[in-house]
């Protein structure tokens, strides 16, 4: 194992940013999020969003200043990509590309579209990356807490990444660098091997293996998913020991002899799976083809998701406790 290098603001030239003219292309969790933690670093920011949309109307409710997308490229140094993975080819094609000029940075916060090569950068545009590891809303809300969240950079000029990654506030936390290919290929895959798609699973399966056993719901919920964050939030401050150290040894022990059973060798053969068709890009045609066709199957996936009796009963619990009682995020869909 490679020994780990973490760079922050002590190790970075935090003014190198200052001098460049950024472009955020999109005003979604992470343009919002990194284009407002930008602002109030002292950089040089415009929004490039279609004008009068509703993205346009909000990032001008906040007091910031936006452009039609291809006046923001051709203004900008760096032009940051932040719309969603399905739609940037297109608008790259359509509306960036061809007001790209020598000596500009095209930049991401996820390196799918580059990796995959939906995306190709003109000869003389370098292209970087910069991927916070966190939702954009908690990108600001660390930031304006004094705090942030560790991120990932790479691409053809380090020191630019570094400046811009300390600038969204990742330097007070930790910056990490990595390269296009393995930062997309492992976010893929904990996406959707445990921090999505197995989670979302394991939650639904144990909560149906209740029910189905005569259980009340709400007692369900509680158990298999309410308390998660609870044991996750011991895992983040502490990793796993530390959470043994803080649980029962009833449940520790649940744990060693009754958790190998649930994920056994026969998950990780799956799991071994869905890194190979991330590995041969075959998952990246597949959703692709998916959102180029219409998303039809994406919205029934979505509707069936919505429809589950975990949605009803948790939501219900939550309206019920005052913990339950704040909206964290505008659930608005694109």
């Amino acid at each position: 194992m490679s020994e780990l290098k973490i760079y922050l603001d002590k190790d970075i030239d935090t003014e190198l940013i200052k001098t460049k003219k950024i472009a955020i292309i999109g005003f979604g969790s992470q343009g919002y999020g990194q284009g407002m933690n930008l602002v109030d670093s002292g950089c040089n920011v415009v929004f490039g969003l279609r004008q009068g949309g509703k993205s346009d109307i909000k990032a001008r409710d906040y007091g910031l200043k936006t452009m039609a997308i291809a006046d923001a490229v051709k203004w900008a140094d760096i032009v940051q990509i932040l719309i969603p993975d399905e739609v940037q080819a297109k608008v790259y094609k359509e509306e960036i590309e061809p007001n790209l000029r020598e000596g500009q940075y095209l930049m991401f916060s996820h390196g799918f579209n580059i990796h995959y090569g939906f995306i190709k950068a003109p000869e003389g545009v370098k292209v970087i990356m910069v991927a916070p590891k966190a939702p954009g809303h908690t990108v600001r809300s660390e930031y304006t807490a004094g705090k942030g969240v560790p991120a990932l950079v790479a691409g053809d000029d380090k020191e630019l990444a570094l400046s811009y990654a300390s600038a969204i506030g990742s330097g007070r936390a930790g910056i990490i660098e990595t390269t296009f290919k393995e930062e997309t290929e492992t976010d893929l895959f904990g996406e959707q091997a445990v921090l999505c798609g197995g989670c979302d699973a394991l939650i639904k399966t144990a909560f149906e293996t209740l029910i189905e056993a005569g259980y009340s719901p709400y007692m369900a919920y509680f158990e298999v998913c309410h308390e998660l964050k609870l044991i996750v939030d011991l895992i983040y401050e502490g990793g796993i020991e530390d959470m043994h150290y803080s649980v029962s040894n009833n449940a520790e022990y649940g744990d060693y002899t009754r958790g190998g059973r649930v994920i056994d060798t026969d998950t990780k053969q799956r799991m071994k799976k869905i890194l190979a068709e991330i590995q041969d890009g075959s998952y990246a045609k597949e959703f692709m083809d998916e959102f180029t066709s219409g998303g039809d199957k994406f919205k029934e996936l979505r509707k069936a998701s919505e429809g589950h009796l975990i949605e009803k009963v948790g939501s219900e619990i939550r309206s019920s406790f005052q913990w339950g009682k704040g909206k964290l995020i505008d659930k608005d869909r694109n």
